[in-house]
């Protein structure tokens, strides 16, 4: 019987189809399937079709790959993509040596992004959040993690979640909204940041019946929020039905990423300056490992996240940009590959694995992105690229060539007119 698709990929170099029923954990992070010479067929939105011939299969449109590598659409587990403002006039004064208390008492730091996201109406976060989405799809990514996190206050949270909410149901991109409530301590609450707490609280009722996020984070952090109220606040938003993910141990080492496997929390990111024992809890428990390199690298420091022991210890870890003004100002996926083979010294097969399937997992949507197979959503990658090797070799560069979401070609390679 002859199959009709919508939309053939043919003379595929490369396929990585990334099959798995579950994240890749450890050493099974080195683990990838190839296919060389594939075809993909794509039908009403998803793949209907993974094979190495295509002579019982017609399409109503066919696409050449012409030997390039073909993969899903990246994820990534963690940004902050909704905020008012930028902060480039800061990068001066950190390469001059100023503190970023210093900074923050110029009116400088996170504090400045919270005003301009606060003073940002809905609609001009909306614009500039769809902004940095598109260049993200143009990357190659097709679903992000969105949190909050830059209002510290009841209005501008629920703005920030009401923005994500919307921008899911209207762009390309899927996203996956956290609460970050809880990112840093107003100036109002300075004394108080319990009392603080409390207020963030009380969104979760309203949050939970708009629908505006399935994941509560908080920041572990010297100077932010300590492990004991970290893990109050958490505990009270898991009792509410919400999933846990905690901003752990990027600076010292607090215990951060024990009390997220404690608290069976489905991912601790960042993870710097996390504990032998702290590794050994993610590995018991699963508690996914987001490691974020590129804030490392942006901030000029030389102490990375132990990838290499994590995923040598059983660690589910995955990759992400962070995307936000202060600490890594990137859309590009692709560069944190980059960066995590050369710094977190983790190979081309555990990076894939990291963009894609435990990337999905990290935010809940392990049964819809990262992977290519049948009947899941089609989003595809094809890269200018002869083999999956070469994305994290040739870095500072965009390889995509194509990109389809659901189906539907959206991003297409510009040529450069004669």
């Amino acid at each position: 019987m002859t199959l009709h698709v919508d939309l053939l990929l043919k003379n595929i170099g490369q396929l990585l189809p990334m099959r798995s029923a579950g994240p890749r954990t450890g050493v099974a992070m080195q683990e990838l399937e190839v296919l060389e010479g594939a075809v993909l067929g794509i039908k009403d939105g998803k793949i209907a079709f993974i094979g190495t011939k295509d002579s019982e299969i017609t399409a109503s449109e066919v696409i050449d790959c012409k030997g390039r590598l073909v993969t899903p659409g990246l994820v990534d587990p963690h940004t902050h993509v909704v905020f008012g403002g930028s902060r480039e006039h800061e990068m001066a004064l950190k390469q001059q040596g100023v503190p970023y208390l210093e900074i923050l008492k110029q009116g400088g730091g996170i504090l400045s992004t919270v005003e301009a996201t606060r003073k940002a109406s809905m609609e001009q976060l909306y614009d500039k959040a769809s902004f940095h989405l598109d260049r993200m799809l143009t990357y190659g990514t097709t679903t992000v993690e969105a949190k909050s996190g830059y209002g510290l206050d009841k209005e501008t949270e629920l703005k920030q979640l009401r923005v994500a909410k919307e921008l899911q149901q209207n762009h390309q991109i899927d996203l996956v909204s956290t609460f970050l409530g809880a990112h840093a301590i107003p100036k109002t609450h300075k004394d108080n940041p319990e009392l603080f707490l409390e207020e963030m609280l009380d969104l979760l009722d309203e949050i939970k019946k708009e629908h505006l996020a399935e994941f509560v984070d908080i920041f572990t952090e010297t100077g932010v929020f300590t492990v004991e109220q970290s893990r109050k606040y958490l505990q009270k938003a898991k009792d509410k039905g919400f999933e846990l993910k905690i901003h752990a141990d990027e600076i010292d080492p607090l215990g951060g990423t024990e009390m997220a496997a404690s608290l069976e929390a489905r991912s601790a990111d960042h993870l710097v300056g996390a504990s032998d024992e702290g590794i050994r809890k993610l590995a018991e428990t699963g508690t996914i490992a987001v490691l974020l390199p590129g804030t490392t690298f942006y901030l000029g420091k030389s102490t990375f996240a132990r990838a290499r022991e994590m995923i040598e210890q059983g660690v589910t870890v995955s990759l992400a940009t962070d995307f936000n003004p202060g600490s890594s100002p990137t859309e590009n996926l692709q560069l944190i590959m980059s960066i995590a083979a050369l710094y977190l010294k983790m190979s081309p097969e555990e990076i894939w694995n990291a963009v894609t399937i435990n990337a999905a997992y990290a935010i809940g949507r392990g049964q819809e992105a990262g992977q290519l197979d049948l009947g899941r959503k089609a989003d595809v990658v094809i890269w200018d690229a002869p083999n999956y090797l070469y994305i994290p070799y040739h870095y500072g560069v965009n390889h995509v060539n194509t990109v389809i979401k659901n189906g539907k070609v959206v991003v297409e390679r510009m040529s450069i007119r004669e």
